[in-house]
């Protein structure tokens, strides 16, 4: 359609490559605006939000010595349900079962807790992810379009290029 508009071979074979250099520059300014936003949040004070809080806790697996993941639940009374956050497994020891020990901590922490259920949402486009909260029983309760992630402009190049989908799910542990 490029070349019937513009009758330039150039600007047609230029025009994908430009579009996929938009999207990543557009990708890489969201989502390190959005890494930025937690290292100045919740992350920067590990203590203060997930070890203090009555129903909350933080949780480091170490492998050799070294940091190769991490987990935090954070507690809401009002529905008594544990929210599992920041999952995340060093991409070099991924597929090793640290990321289901880590899940499963926080589901024996729930239930030690008396809590009705555990909940999370994610952004991960990596199937891998889905699979994995799955496996630890977790039942997919839909999808947000056009999830606004803390940092996101919303501006219209931003949202022509980058748009992210919002995954819920909770899993059961006990009825209210």
């Amino acid at each position: 359609m490029c070349f019937v508009v513009t009758k330039s071979f150039l600007l047609t074979c230029c025009l994908p490559i430009f579009l996929m250099g938009m999207r990543y520059y557009f990708s890489r300014k969201v989502i390190l605006h959005y890494l930025d936003c937690a290292l100045h949040t919740d992350m920067s004070d590990i203590e203060q939000y997930y070890m203090k809080p009555p129903g909350s806790c933080f949780w480091v697996a170490v492998l050799d010595g070294n940091v190769v993941g991490i987990v935090a639940a954070r507690g809401n009374e009002e529905d008594n349900t544990v929210e599992l956050r920041r999952m995340s497994v060093d991409s070099n020891y991924r597929g090793k079962g640290i990321a289901k020990a880590l899940g499963r901590k926080v589901l024996e922490f729930a239930m030690l807790n008396n809590y009705s259920s555990v909940v999370l949402g994610t952004t991960a486009v990596k199937m891998a992810a889905h699979k994995l909260y799955e496996s630890l029983g977790f039942k997919h309760m839909g999808v947000v379009e056009h999830y606004a992630l803390p940092g996101m402009t919303r501006s219209l190049l931003e949202r022509m290029f980058f748009q992210v989908r919002y995954h819920r799910y909770r899993l059961q542990l006990r009825e209210e």
